[in-house]
């Protein structure tokens, strides 16, 4: 497999890792600032989130979507199809996790290439045939090579701080808000919340353009963009009939999903994929030019 460098996309992780990093600084300054505390304790408590979240990011997102780690004896094909790909890719096996879930959908998650993640629901298993399963695992080990699951970790980092001091911000009510005559804790949960729809708006921004990417890696690894295609267009289908509790249940994950779920408040708010129609229209368009090239 000869892969292509996609510039575009590296030049739009640059940028937006670059805010996210000045974002991180202003929010740490400002929480600690308003908590009353110095560097150390900014070094302390913001260093020792960030670490755990780095190095635990895949099993943190896992454990969040209920996924459960299996083996090859538990899934012998998932485990063949997904060891053949990486082997195409030039990727290392990643760990593979299932999710018990009606919704029809797959994520990758993991700080790096060494460790990665790719889950899928069993849904998505029920739903596809084994080709069109092939493209899907294939667009996530694509994003596991494009390396923008690094970017997506750090900036879920983020928006995870911003909610925990939007959810327990009245336990910072002895910070320097209180010394203002009574000033309530809603500075530092407005900083957050502004923090939190910065950080989404900038992931938003590039998420896009990374599926897209994504699923051109899919097609390059598995040679086969049609059959990713058809499995776009029957995820879409399917999740229109998936009960609005199982939706709401993952729907702020959307960013992490090969197709994004349109409920829950981020799936009202904005849409964290370009539409099935274009993605489509652009996986045949490929098609045409491999069955030329």
């Amino acid at each position: 497999m000869e892969w292509k460098a996609d510039w575009g996309l590296r030049f739009r992780m640059g940028v937006t890792m670059f805010l996210l990093f000045v974002l991180y600084i202003v929010f740490a300054g400002a929480i600690t600032w308003y908590m009353g505390g110095g560097a150390t304790m900014m070094l302390l408590f913001f260093g020792g989130f960030s670490l755990v979240q780095w190095f635990f990011s895949d099993k943190l997102t896992l454990w969040s979507m209920g996924a459960t780690e299996v083996t090859a004896e538990e899934q012998p094909k998932l485990h063949a199809t997904i060891s053949r790909l990486s082997q195409q890719a030039d990727l290392p096996k990643p760990t593979v996790a299932v999710v018990d879930s009606q919704v029809p959908n797959a994520f990758a998650t993991g700080r790096s290439k060494n460790n990665a993640a790719v889950a899928v629901t069993t849904g998505i298993m029920q739903t596809l045939d084994e080709d069109e399963l092939e493209g899907v695992l294939a667009h996530e080990l694509s994003h596991i090579k494009n390396r923008d699951m690094t970017v997506m970790t750090i900036a879920s980092f983020l928006s995870t701080l911003a909610f925990i001091v939007v959810r327990w911000g009245w336990l910072f009510a002895g910070g320097r808000g209180k010394q203002g005559g009574g000033a309530p804790v809603f500075v530092a949960i407005l900083v957050s919340i502004v923090v939190w729809i910065i950080s989404f708006l900038l992931v938003r921004a590039l998420s896009r353009y990374r599926e897209y990417a994504a699923d051109r890696g899919a097609a390059m690894i598995s040679g086969n963009p049609s059959k990713l295609a058809s499995a776009l267009l029957k995820i879409d289908n399917r999740i229109d009939r998936v009960p609005d509790e199982d939706l709401r249940d993952q729907a702020e994950m959307n960013a992490f999903f090969i197709i994004p779920i349109k409920a829950g408040f981020v799936g009202r708010l904005f849409s964290t994929h370009p539409t099935t129609e274009k993605r489509v229209e652009r996986l045949r368009a490929l098609e045409k030019e491999l069955e030329t090239a």
